[in-house]
């Protein structure tokens, strides 16, 4: 079953249709782009030079082609990291930042109310 998932950008938002499985994979790929960002965030406060983590690269097909980037070696830490949306179907195509908090606070509001 789909219903629409509303996203807030940086600036303005989108709305699209989202199954509830889609969303929980979402969620499960940006609580692993979490741990990889703390382990940064934890090795610089501790004055080490961290590890590259890997990036986070989500792709789901459906009414729509949803993509969510993050390459987690270039934010200081979660509070500071954006992610890269790329939303298109045989008619349009957005691509745009958003903040990872904001997206992390608009998946779970959808998953609330799923």
């Amino acid at each position: 079953m789909t219903q629409p998932v509303r996203l807030n950008l940086v600036e303005g938002s989108v709305s699209f249709r989202f199954t509830v499985a889609a969303a929980q994979d979402l969620k499960k790929e940006i609580d692993q782009l979490l741990l990889r960002l703390r382990t940064i965030a934890s090795a610089k406060s501790a004055g080490n030079r961290p590890d590259p983590q890997p990036v986070m690269e989500y792709q789901h097909t459906g009414d729509i082609f949803l993509e969510v980037f993050c390459n987690p070696n270039i934010w200081a830490g979660p509070f500071a990291a954006k992610v890269l949306l790329t939303l298109r179907d045989d008619r349009i195509r957005i691509t745009t930042e958003a903040e990872l908090t904001r997206l992390i606070d608009d998946l779970n509001q959808y998953l609330d109310e799923a």
